[in-house]
């Protein structure tokens, strides 16, 4: 969903055919910010998830924030700023899978 986003946001910052979509854009960052704010409060890093959060409500698709057209680049480029650093700092852990009963691997603690 980062990389999504982030291609989205740079076409946006481009100026190309997305651009002329901005509920879409509005969406899929909105919905991207709000995954990676609750994948950093998870992590503990609650800074993280406050920007996230508020990339979030600022690119809310449903109330959305009268800009001019300056603005909106503007913030497209920092969302595309953000998104890519999230992308580099934030990187989801493995996935921990739960030792099976019919494991093949000795155990060291009994049930």
């Amino acid at each position: 969903m980062k990389w999504l986003t982030i291609t989205m946001l740079f076409l946006a910052v481009l100026q190309l055919p997305v651009a002329r979509h901005p509920t879409l854009l509005s969406i899929v960052v909105c919905v991207s910010g709000l995954l990676i704010a609750a994948q950093a409060v998870r992590s503990g890093k609650y800074p993280w998830a406050v920007g996230f959060f508020a990339i979030a409500v600022l690119f809310n698709p449903v109330v959305s924030i009268a800009r001019s057209a300056r603005d909106v680049l503007w913030l497209n480029g920092i969302g595309l700023a953000a998104f890519l650093t999230a992308a580099i700092a934030l990187k989801a852990g493995p996935v921990r899978t739960v030792l099976s009963i019919t494991s093949h691997l000795p155990r060291r603690e009994s049930l």
